[in-house]
């Protein structure tokens, strides 16, 4: 019998197949990572950007799902700081709704079951007298201030993905898994590439990373599972900013639902999000007008200033593969996990993974190579992915004010947004590219708002980017600034460097 070329095979590359190769490829397995599309390309890319426990699934007694979330936020505060970094939350008190009592006593598990250590804890607000409360209508006088964390969740997957790679591990995007069989050194995995290239990989294990192409690949591998998923569809939109502060919003409503309202890219505010179920391709996700209707009138119950649908300038939705466990209710769906293990007729596995959070990817990652080490030679054991820092996190959770003024002072031809900008993607990797350069035009053509040809090289070279759209929109959302013709130039800069790679 031949030897398999890859020990696994991991397909899907949003947040739990890029966190699966990287833990993988870090205990010796030689690993082999296949997308369809661009990395975060789907539900990835579509959250609301926080690392948190889900406040509100203590309603649903979901306190397990809950403890694991808040347990991982600080971990991964430690590993990333660039790109994770905590949030005060202000969530007031709205006569009618929730009794105080109870919002203060959810708040109180959410501050004691999860083992917070340096975030802190939950206080009780004056609205009138607190910053988050000028931008709000003055019938809002009391609520609470507690603690989570916001997450670039496009840049979490490409930094894992970046970390497999330096592990040894192979990362191939626009690569389509068409089929996948059983032979007897394990699997064979049938792919086709985005120039209509087919091929032939084996590998002694397989992880169907797909999100909510779960069921769909293990259809290609015909293999039947009793798992049913629902897939529900949450929308977001953005608008000019709305507050001045650094403080986010965690609002109810009358129907029993909640938003957010955050602080984004510094001169935005972002809110949602929706649940909708959702029956079309993950790739057709998009706001409805129904959806956006209900996300600005959800904010004009709230805040003083008003927004319409035409204030809107941008909105994204993302498609969640919940497990489908006949909650009548999409918002009440859990967002609990399961991992299912499939052996061919040789032994060889497959494993699958249905549902989660983006929270929660690390520990599903750590949990599906355990179970996976009995079929693989691992080189080691041990559990690393919660101390070692992704890359360009290498510096303290709360080193970032001082990695800024670092910088500044070795780049001072950096606008000070320019810097954050850089640090909170890049973290100490932003030297990849700023090199020695003295003056902004070392850094090449200037496409506008602070991208340099240096930094699109570096995205192409090291972060799998390939058109317009990965980086404006998955490695930066600069998408928001850019106009018609600025992309357009990108576009046609993208198409000649890609070419030569």
């Amino acid at each position: 019998m031949s030897q398999p070329e890859f020990d696994l095979i991991v397909i899907g590359g949003g947040v739990n197949g890029t966190g699966v190769a990287r833990d993988a490829a870090g205990r010796g397995a030689k690993v082999l990572l296949l997308e369809c599309g661009d990395l975060a390309r789907g539900t990835s890319s579509a959250s609301t950007k926080l690392i948190h426990g889900g406040l509100r699934y203590l309603e649903h007694y979901e306190f397990g799902l809950v403890r694991e979330a808040l347990q991982e936020r600080e971990t991964l505060w430690r590993i990333a700081p660039h790109i994770i970094w905590p949030m005060r939350f202000i969530l007031p008190h709205r006569s009618g709704l929730r009794p105080r009592w109870l919002l203060r006593f959810g708040l109180f598990l959410y501050d004691h079951i999860g083992g917070r250590r340096k975030l802190p804890a939950t206080t009780s607000v004056n609205l009138r007298k607190h910053p988050a409360g000028a931008p709000l209508k003055p019938f809002l006088t009391k609520g609470f201030e507690y603690s989570d964390g916001w997450v670039d969740d496009a840049r979490l997957v490409v930094l894992n993905a970046m970390d497999a790679a330096d592990r040894g591990a192979e990362i191939r995007t626009q690569t389509k898994v068409t089929r996948l069989e059983q032979v007897p050194e394990g699997w064979r995995v049938l792919a086709t590439g985005d120039d209509g290239t087919e091929v032939s990989i084996t590998a002694r294990a397989v992880v169907n990373a797909a999100g909510p192409s779960v069921l769909g690949l293990l259809d290609r591998a015909d293999v039947m599972t009793p798992r049913k998923m629902r897939l529900v569809r949450g929308s977001h939109i953005v608008v000019s900013r709305l507050f001045e502060h650094e403080y986010a919003y965690f609002f109810q409503l009358p129907d029993g639902r909640i938003f957010f309202a955050i602080p984004y890219e510094r001169d935005f505010t972002l809110i949602g999000t929706t649940d909708q179920d959702h029956h079309a391709s993950e790739f057709e996700a998009a706001a409805s007008a129904e959806e956006i209707d209900y996300l600005c009138d959800s904010a004009n119950q709230y805040f003083e200033a008003a927004i319409t649908p035409e204030d809107v300038v941008w909105t994204y939705s993302g498609v969640r593969p919940l497990l489908d466990d006949g909650s009548g209710r999409p918002e009440a769906a859990t967002r609990g996990y399961a991992l299912d293990l499939h052996l061919s007729d040789g032994g060889h596995p497959l494993l699958s993974i249905f549902g989660g959070k983006i929270t929660s990817y690390r520990h599903v990652a750590e949990e599906a190579v355990d179970r996976l080490e009995p079929y693989l030679a691992l080189e080691s054991n041990a559990h690393w992915t919660g101390s070692a820092a992704l890359p360009g996190g290498n510096f303290p959770p709360d080193g970032a004010a001082d990695l800024m003024a670092i910088f500044l002072t070795d780049y001072p031809f950096l606008q000070p947004a320019d810097a954050d900008r850089i640090i909170k993607a890049y973290g100490t990797r932003a030297r990849f590219f700023l090199d020695t350069a003295q003056c902004r035009s070392d850094l090449g053509q200037d496409f506008g708002h602070g991208l340099s040809a240096a930094e699109v090289d570096y995205l192409v070279t090291h972060e799998w980017a390939r058109t317009a759209e990965d980086v404006l929109w998955r490695r930066s959302k600069l998408g928001l600034l850019f106009s018609a013709r600025e992309v357009e130039v990108l576009s046609e800069y993208l198409h000649r460097t890609v070419a030569k790679v």
